[in-house]
């Protein structure tokens, strides 16, 4: 088996495990408030974190070299995470991941004022065409929109100023920084308003939480694994598989069929966001690739930032050299 298909299944078996994960959110979001469940899930991931943590060799301080581009992304990460919660929650599963899938499209218009990328016209083309995929999956004035629906759009920019945010500064923080940062942020501001939404937890809950926080660990260390071993350009179109994963578990736990709009509205967006990763997998289209070079998923509190880890220098980077436009 070559590299690639090695990269490629890697990142196929991580996808399925965030997509097994996100079912036992959405099992526990019809019960306790997001707040609840992203408290617990990140409190559970402070041990495995500082396993990680332990593993980083590098001098320094934990004191932030761009202080304010890490509030920023600590604020992002935080609404990333409650908002995508809540819509996993609320949402059908597919709805979700299809609005979801939309964080390349809004990673590439960032990308020019934050990262000083050149967007030429065929990536403009594919953004604003997967973008009125989300309008063909929202159908605005034909179906009422809910705050789910608000709440992975939210997730979906969020999770977008996370990663672009990674990018900018990734090469100059520690890992450790990187890490650490949005998962205490998520901790003490989703502390803070436990006190207004805790319901009591049975054992068997708590279990499942504990679950969620192990699962994001392994698919993490799978996403590492996958884009050591195969190009950026390969690896990266494996997340829209859960698109798949979202149809048979909704089927099968919580009698969901996805409705002709979603369907039509998430192949466009996942088509759009196919074109921009395999443009900008060419040389010279390109100057600093912002698709290709983030490596995580929209994400949820429980999932180790993996851009983060991803930009410590301890990662091979197989992607076309950077080169101006």
């Amino acid at each position: 088996m070559s590299s690639n298909a090695k990269g490629a299944v890697l990142a196929l078996i991580a996808f399925g495990l965030f997509s097994t994960h996100d079912v036992f959110i959405k099992t526990l979001g019809a019960v306790y408030s997001p707040i609840q469940i992203v408290f617990f899930s990140v409190l559970l991931s402070f041990p495995l974190a500082t396993i990680m943590l332990m593993r980083d060799a590098k001098p320094g301080t934990l004191v932030p070299v761009h202080p304010w581009w890490m509030a920023v992304r600590t604020v992002a990460g935080v609404v990333t995470g409650v908002s995508a919660f809540y819509a996993f929650a609320h949402l059908p599963l597919t709805q979700t991941y299809a609005i979801l899938f939309a964080t390349p499209l809004i990673i590439t218009i960032l990308s020019i004022p934050i990262l000083g990328e050149t967007v030429r016209i065929m990536r403009w083309a594919a953004v604003i065409v997967g973008l009125l995929g989300v309008l063909v999956v929202l159908r605005p004035g034909t179906t009422d929109l809910t705050a789910g629906h608000i709440a992975a759009i939210l997730a979906a920019f969020g999770g977008a100023f996370a990663s672009i945010i990674v990018r900018k500064i990734g090469a100059e923080e520690r890992t450790v920084v990187m890490l650490l940062y949005p998962m205490v942020g998520n901790f003490v501001v989703m502390g803070a308003a436990l006190a207004f939404v805790y319901k009591p937890m049975p054992i068997e809950h708590l279990g499942m939480l504990a679950v969620i926080s192990v699962m994001a660990w392994i698919a993490a260390r799978f996403i590492i694994a996958a884009y050591q071993t195969g190009e950026a350009a390969i690896v990266a179109p494996m997340q829209y598989s859960q698109i798949l994963w979202a149809t048979v578990y909704g089927l099968l736990f919580f009698d969901e069929r996805p409705d002709l709009y979603t369907a039509v509205g998430a192949t466009i967006i996942i088509a759009s966001g196919l074109f921009i990763v395999f443009r900008e997998s060419k040389v010279g289209t390109s100057k600093t690739t912002p698709v290709l070079r983030t490596r995580t998923r929209v994400g949820t509190p429980s999932t180790l930032r993996l851009s983060g880890l991803m930009t410590s220098g301890r990662f091979r980077d197989k992607v076309p050299p950077e080169t101006d436009d």
